[in-house]
């Protein structure tokens, strides 16, 4: 095999971990930032079995994707060897071991690119500390810095896996448990690692090409691509995994098949192979077509492409809480009779839908319109959908009273409701008419990740454990301004009188959602504290909503 093969083209497709949420992985390096390829023709099968040396002298490396930006690549994952043990970074002594049977915190690594050779990659811990190997083989995990050290290859297989070489001394990355070392000249399986990406699996879905969003259209029966913002609950799309493989899960709880038509049941046509090129996503079908729009509406189904070329190429965005708002009149928070925002409205639609943004420095909460315009506080506490751009005028503190929130403009008055319905921050304190009902709308499947893992039913009773790397899908619905969580049963959650989160209720326990950080919520039961990870556990005993309390939703 010729080894310059290797410079043009590596395929890696990430080997299946054992968990639910594993993400298989494949790069491209033909693409550059921009999305565009060379002219190189080289397939799967032109990868060699290890590192190859030129004849000048320098190595082929399996090169990564940029993501566009000026900075370098970083990408959060978990590495597999070939016992199924996940790469761990241990506080004590900053040791490394392959002994973790899952993925926690301890095996999260972030890759980082080298800013002067992009197919040099870093490996840091979630200790901040970096992966380096010695001229001897001995691996250790202590340098607070990038030193030579820690400079390493990546050489894609066809299965997959990664072979990771010390770029300085031209070894091989492998071993099992507590022997690992970096000394191997030739691949072998203790060198190969599967990746396991960290992702929460609830996203939008926008396609490169027709820079559109994808969404659920539910009278045409079919996944459509041409919203211009991903807009109220039919744009959120879950990826599941089943079998092996991913499927796109719409909010009515259907899959799409690689017709474009959508299925209450995941079958075959229902599953598809997740692969990255040029930072972005193709899926490719069970007869290795890629997912594409087609038509005018932009139908999601398999094209004739056997290789993802800009069509089939899709970027997953993080999907922000969207909220309808009920104000002590009874009537829905609306836009529908101009800039002012007003409560006066008996139906929900996209024009009383809010996308709810939290400021990552403030923790202040942003409410943009479907048309991108931000609520914003002017003249004598009116409130408009004026603002094109974030400042102080747009941001408002949420407070948490039970079932209602309060909204506490940048004039420190409290927003109410007027008598002819228009919101206005005039208040010094909280009352009735400053009282809101605020319901979330795009998250009728719930999945919900801790700083240990994910949410599971426990396999032998009724609790839920909370450090998983396996999920379950959970059912929201709304109640008043509470909200129920029906379990994988058919059950609902409650308290009970051990603090202990059970999933086996046969009527509704209320729960009240926070959102306090960006992209987490707190969630507090009905006896006022807050659920928590402890011990693998969930438990319904928090009492101040700190990192153990905060969930990605």
């Amino acid at each position: 095999m010729d080894s310059s093969n290797l410079s043009e083209v590596a395929t890696v497709k990430l080997a299946q971990p054992p968990s639910h949420n594993n993400i298989w992985l494949a790069i491209d390096s033909r693409c550059c930032a921009n999305g565009s390829e060379t002219d190189g023709t080289s397939t799967d099968d032109d990868i060699a079995p290890r590192p190859q040396r030129r004849a000048n002298g320098a190595w082929d490396r399996a090169r990564m994707p940029t993501n566009g930006t000026n900075g370098p690549l970083k990408l959060q994952f978990g590495l597999i060897n070939h016992e199924s043990r996940y790469l761990t970074a241990e506080a004590f002594g900053f040791k490394v071991n392959a002994s973790a049977p899952s993925l926690k915190r301890k095996q999260v690594w972030t890759l980082e690119q080298d800013s002067q050779d992009p197919q040099v990659v870093y490996l840091r811990s979630h200790l901040g500390r970096y992966l380096a190997s010695d001229k001897d083989g001995k691996v250790t995990c202590e340098a607070e810095g990038r030193n030579t050290d820690c400079r390493f290859l990546i050489a894609a297989q066809s299965d997959g896996r990664w072979a990771l070489q010390s770029e300085p001394y031209l070894r091989l990355f492998g071993g099992s448990r507590d022997y690992l070392s970096c000394f191997a000249q030739v691949i072998t399986e203790a060198e190969l690692w599967a990746v396991h990406l960290a992702l929460h699996p609830q996203a939008n879905l926008l396609s490169v090409a027709r820079k559109r969003y994808a969404h659920l259209s539910p009278d045409d029966g079919e996944i459509a691509v041409d919203r211009n913002i991903p807009w109220g609950v039919a744009a959120l799309l879950t990826l599941v995994y089943l079998d092996g493989k991913y499927r796109l899960k719409t909010c009515d709880s259907r899959y799409l098949s690689n017709d474009g038509k959508l299925s209450a049941e995941s079958g075959r046509g229902t599953g598809y192979t997740l692969e990255l090129k040029c930072g972005k996503l193709a899926f490719k079908d069970c007869e290795g077509k890629y997912l594409s729009p087609m038509g005018p509406t932009g139908t999601l189904r398999s094209g004739r492409c056997s290789k993802p070329g800009k069509d089939e190429l899709f970027d997953l965005e993080e999907s922000h809480p969207q909220v309808v708002l009920m104000a002590a009149n009874g009537k829905y928070v609306s836009i529908r009779q101009g800039v002012s925002i007003s409560a006066n409205q008996e139906d929900e639609t996209d024009l009383e839908t809010f996308q709810m943004e939290i400021d990552k420095e403030s923790r202040k909460c942003l409410f943009r319109t479907n048309e991108g315009k931000y609520w914003a506080l002017v003249a004598h506490g009116g409130i408009q959908t004026t603002a094109t751009e974030r400042s102080a005028n747009t941001m408002f503190a949420v407070e948490w009273i039970g079932r209602r929130v309060a909204l506490k403009a940048s004039n420190g008055k409290y927003i109410c409701t007027k008598k002819n319905g228009q919101l206005a921050a005039i208040s010094d304190s909280v009352g009735e008419d400053e009282k809101l009902v605020l319901k979330l709308i795009n998250r009728p499947m719930l999945i919900l990740r801790g700083v240990n893992g994910f949410i599971c039913h426990h396999k032998n009773s009724n609790t839920l454990d909370a450090n998983r790397s396996v999920y379950d899908i959970f059912t929201l619905q709304f109640s008043d301004g509470a909200y129920h969580i029906k379990g994988v049963g058919g059950r609902f959650w409650y308290v009970n009188s051990s603090g202990l989160v059970c999933s086996d209720g046969e009527t509704p326990d209320d729960f009240s959602f926070e959102f306090l950080e960006h992209g987490r919520i707190a969630i507090r039961g009905k006896n006022g504290r807050y659920l928590r990870g402890q011990g693998g556990m969930l438990k319904g005993d928090g009492v101040t909503p700190d990192s153990s309390a905060l969930w990605e939703y």
